[in-house]
Order: structure tokens, then sequence, then C-alpha cells
């Protein structure tokens, strides 16, 4: 089981509690509000009525350990929804692949390893000073996010051919994968523009 089906099956989960929770107590606080019936162990029963009365806000204000308490929940809270929210956009990266034995068996290789491969392939290509890959995908199905740094007198076109043709299609062979698609994203080594007399 890979980490993305996991996470988004617990987004689904954690997105369907809260909002079932919102729609619950914001119904009823709504219903109290407009003066319909609600439930007698409802602490809102009217329009008149108010969250949480002068008496309860000021109920611990006098201890002096009631403010670093939800400050500190309060924090928590606010780390919790930030991890959450970087765990979204943090595409999870395979952590091995497994390859045809031809024997009816198979043996799995690690991801870095083959990311560390893919990277000195394309780093060995000419013109490109730089080469970044992350494996995504299915233990079965892998898939590739290279970022190349190309040199300034680099063709992106010879870039890519020499990338799909070499790098990848060695690790094609090497793997025993049917297809290995790649995402590339290229971008050129700043420099200086040379003066021209």
């Amino acid at each position: 089981m890979t980490v993305v089906p996991v996470l988004r099956r617990v987004n689904r989960t954690v997105l369907a509690l809260a909002g079932l929770l919102l729609l619950a107590g914001g119904g009823a606080v709504l219903a109290a509000g407009l003066g319909l019936s609600v439930p007698s162990w409802w602490p809102w029963s009217g329009p008149d009525d108010v969250l949480l009365t002068r008496a309860q806000r000021q109920h611990w204000r006098a201890d002096g350990w009631w403010w670093p308490v939800v400050i500190a929940a309060l924090g928590v809270l606010v780390l919790l929804a930030l991890w959450w929210l970087i765990a979204q956009f943090r595409r999870a990266r395979l952590a091995e692949v497994l390859v045809d034995t031809g024997d009816g068996e198979a043996a799995v290789l690690r991801g870095r390893a083959l990311e560390a491969v893919l990277e000195a392939d394309a780093t060995a290509q000419e013109g490109v000073a730089r080469a970044k890959v992350a494996l995504t995908g299915r233990r079965t199905a892998p898939r590739t996010r290279v970022a190349l740094l190309l040199e300034p007198y680099a063709a992106p076109a010879d870039a890519l051919t020499a990338l799909s043709a070499e790098a990848l299609g060695n690790a094609r062979t090497s793997a025993g994968l049917a297809a290995l698609p790649a995402e590339a994203r290229l971008r050129a080594v700043k420099h200086r523009a040379r003066r021209v007399n």
C-alpha cells in the first residue's frame, strides 16, 4: 500500500467528519437563532441566547494556567493544520520498484538507487549541468519527475531526446519495465550575457 491512497482516504474521512460536525452545529445554532424548536438538551434555545455567558467567559481568567493552556492548544491546532496542508502538496516518493526476474518471482529495487543512477546518467549527457530525479507512482508502474539544469549552450530538444533514449531507456531496460513515463522540467544555468564586439 502506498502513501498516496492512504493520504487520500484520511483526507476524505477528516473532511467528511469536519463537514458533518460543522453542518450539524451550524444547523442547530441557526435553528435556535430563528426560534425553531430544538432538543431540550441543546444549550441555546432562542434567538436571545449567547454562545458564552459573561460568567463562562470570565470563569478561568483569574487562574494563571488558563491562558498558557489556551495558547498552547491553539498553537498545536495551527501546527497540525499546517502539517496537513503541506502534506497535500508533497508528492510521495516511491521507496521501491518491483523487477520481474523472469522466473515467476520478483526482485525489489530500491527507489533511491534507481533515482541515483538516473541522475548520474542524465548529468553525464552533453549540455546538462545537473539533474534531479524523483520516482513516484506504484511499485509495479513507476513514474519519474526529472529536473534538468542545462548549460547555456545546450539545446533543450537534444537534451530531452538524450534523456529519453539514454537515461530513461537504460533504466527501463535494466529494471525490466514495459514503460517508464517521465515529466521533465528544464531550466538554464544563470549566466552573464556575453559582450559582442
